[in-house]
């Protein structure tokens, strides 16, 4: 072939391979149910066949026994009735014999003497009796074996046969009994049909029962595939209904578990990328806005660079607070362990000191071990001693402190600044909120209002946690952070507030409805 037209072959499109059908796993419950009951079925009517083909063999067995071994027995015993002595000839013994019994339906006593065949006269249910059937009847006279069975095309014939030798008239006979199987046979392979029958009934509403069950079973399975196939990163709010308290039930329960957990994340998602657009936007037009209008005055540019300077610490911190914020949804984002609640009390104090010139003093000192994580608590304490620091003049009193009741550890925070208005106790726990008035500062600082977020992610991250405020006597405000007094290596409940210790203030910021013993 020329190269020529190998190149200008048209090229052949490959076939797609054909994707499989996919089979429901309600289909597959109900095939492999009727495959089962289809084998199940089929056994038993099998068996059912087998026990029946084998009586039938075994009465006939029997059957022919009997008859066979009364009629020996009549030979050995029989009395001729007319002279009271032994029977003479074969035809008188066969004779009398006949008269005497009484055979089945489907049995033929027939006795051979000579050329005659003796028979009972009744009519035999069946094509082609025996005694007609000369050729049968020769092959069997003439068989050496006692019992046996003859193949027809007229129908099968098991029989047996006892020799006879009357010396008198020197004749010998023979009696045969032959026993036409067939209705006998006709009538284990009716009911092997019946049972067939039945079972392709069976079949049948074994398939509408297992397609309504295998359906109401895998109701659940549907819905958690239409809920999953429903969801998406906007709405993730659709929950499945519990019912019950089986596999399927603990199913739907761990797939809501599991949107939970989902919808918490994509939350807390938006929220950092919310959060980041909206606060880091303000430096970086400082700092653009800075970098554009800077000219070639050293003195300008020494301050353009300090205020770019101060803007990009402030962007850094920013972005830790949000990160530690974001790292509060974790599991592992507090280890607790046993700590001296006198002990800490008195770390804090002196950690808070050297934050600024106030009056620092350290008030009622809690006894005793809890169990919580002391970093966590200490950063959540040098976060409100720097909140009180902000929003008080220098030499004002603040007091750090810690105390212990019945149900729960209080360490707190109280400074003697401008307090905090009603309307704004709820809104300054809230993520870049300072309320609607700032209290007055003379150290002017200006955070990006996440401080007292992360302390109450902190607080909420412990067994029973939640921190509180309140007004302080005489002026100021009163922070508290709250832990259940839970003592080193009793059980507790998972920190999701499964125990209903969280859920009386929850974490959207609002307050208990008991308020904390204020110190």
């Amino acid at each position: 072939m020329p190269l020529s037209y190998r190149l200008r072959r048209p090229h052949r499109p490959r076939l797609r391979r054909l994707r499989r059908p996919q089979v429901t796993a309600r289909v597959r419950i109900l095939l492999w149910l009727l495959v089962v009951m289809a084998v199940a079925l089929a056994a038993v009517a099998t068996t059912t066949r087998s026990i029946l083909q084998r009586d039938v063999d075994h009465r006939i067995t029997r059957l022919l026994a009997q008859e066979t071994g009364e009629f020996a027995n009549f030979v050995d015993q029989g009395r001729d009735p007319e002279t009271g002595a032994p029977f003479r000839t074969s035809r008188r013994l066969i004779e009398l014999f006949l008269q005497r019994q009484y055979a089945d339906p489907d049995e033929e006593l027939l006795g051979v003497v000579g050329d005659s065949v003796l028979r009972q006269r009744r009519d035999i249910p069946t094509a082609l009796p025996l005694h007609r059937d000369r050729e049968a009847l020769r092959r069997i006279t003439a068989s050496g074996a006692r019992t046996g069975t003859l193949d027809r095309p007229e129908g099968e014939i098991r029989w047996a046969k006892v020799r006879i030798d009357a010396s008198a008239d020197s004749r010998r006979g023979s009696f045969v009994v032959a026993f036409h199987a067939d209705r006998e046979q006709a009538m284990a392979e009716d009911v092997f049909r019946i049972l067939l029958a039945i079972s392709g009934v069976a079949l049948l509403m074994t398939c509408g029962i297992g397609w309504a069950v295998a359906g109401r079973i895998l109701a659940p399975v549907r819905l958690v595939r239409t809920t999953a196939a429903q969801l998406t990163e906007q709405d993730l709010t659709r929950r499945i209904p519990v019912h019950g308290r089986d596999d399927i039930a603990a199913l739907a329960e761990t797939f809501n578990a599991m949107l939970d957990r989902l919808e918490r994340a994509f939350a807390a998602q938006r929220q950092f990328v919310d959060d980041a657009g909206h606060e880091l936007r303000t430096p970086i037009t400082i700092v653009r806005g800075h970098l554009e209008l800077m000219g070639d005055d050293p003195v300008e540019r020494e301050e353009t660079v300090r205020l770019v300077t101060d803007e990009l610490d402030r962007m850094s911190r920013i972005v830790e607070d949000m990160l530690l914020l974001a790292k509060a949804e974790r599991p592992d984002f507090v280890s607790e362990e046993p700590v001296e609640l006198a002990e800490l009390t008195a770390d804090v104090y002196v950690k808070a000191r050297a934050l600024a010139p106030r009056d620092w003093r350290l008030d009622a000192v809690g006894e005793g071990t809890v169990q919580l994580d002391p970093q966590r608590i200490t950063q959540a304490m040098v976060q409100l001693a720097q909140n009180a620091v902000q929003h008080t003049a220098p030499d004002t009193p603040v007091r750090i402190g810690s105390l212990r009741t019945d149900r729960e550890v209080q360490l707190y925070v109280a400074d003697s600044g401008t307090g905090v208005r009603p309307e704004d106790a709820e809104l300054i726990f809230e993520r870049f909120r300072r309320g609607t008035a700032r209290r007055g500062s003379a150290a002017g600082g200006g955070g990006a209002g996440l401080g007292l977020s992360i302390v109450k992610a902190i607080a909420e991250a412990h067994r029973g946690g939640r921190v509180a405020l309140r007004t302080t006597e005489g002026g100021g405000a009163t922070f508290v952070i709250a832990v259940a007094a839970e003592e080193p290596g009793e059980p507790g409940e998972s920190r999701d507030g499964r125990d209903g210790t969280n859920d009386r203030h929850g974490r959207d910021g609002s307050m208990p409805a008991t308020e904390v013993t204020a110190p």
